[in-house]
């Protein structure tokens, strides 16, 4: 493996850990709701319902 494979799978992973605690911060706050509701209105946005 050179270097810059293992320097990108290393970058891979923290970036992978730093998602999944943003993740479970986000959960804490109970803000699983809100993001769901952001995510059906862009949806309909998108194909011109909402």
């Amino acid at each position: 493996m050179g270097f810059f494979q293992r320097w990108s799978k290393k970058a891979w992973t923290v970036g992978l850990g730093i998602g999944v605690i943003f993740l479970i911060i986000g959960a804490r706050m109970d803000q699983f709701e809100r993001f769901y509701r952001k995510a059906i209105m862009i949806c309909l946005e998108c194909i011109g319902i909402g």
